[in-house]
């Protein structure tokens, strides 16, 4: 089970991850591709940290598991533009490359803590509320 620390540490990396997805959406040519790629990426890009907020305040633990369930989903679209925005070459894949890889290894992160919510209960942070 994740500490206070851990998840504070990964609530920060979501956060640090919005911040690049904005800086990188405003980099993309304002082509009707582009903006519409650039509105798709932030829309996705920046709802993983708000949701993974908000399941560290969930009410119970089907909210809880429900919540980190809907910023993995948030991952994994973004995961897909990420991917349509380096094959159409709008941005240079040396500057997608990075971004691309914490997005795996975030998606990495909650997939193996929803899965061991599946299998202990609730989490220690929420343990410790009630």
């Amino acid at each position: 089970m994740a500490t206070q620390a851990q998840a504070d540490q990964l609530e920060q990396r979501l956060i640090d991850f919005a911040v690049r997805v904005i800086k990188l959406s405003a980099a993309i040519p304002k082509t009707t591709a582009g903006k519409r790629i650039a509105n798709q990426l932030l829309r996705s890009g920046t709802s993983p940290a708000p949701n993974y907020g908000e399941a560290r305040a969930a009410e119970s633990h089907d909210d809880f598991k429900h919540k980190l369930g809907i910023a993995l989903k948030e991952l994994n679209e973004t995961r897909i533009w990420l991917r349509i925005l380096w094959q159409s070459e709008l941005i240079k894949p040396d500057l997608l490359s990075e971004i691309m890889d914490e997005n795996l290894q975030l998606s990495r992160i909650l997939t193996a803590s929803i899965r061991t919510a599946k299998r202990t209960g609730l989490p220690r942070s929420m343990a410790n509320e009630k």
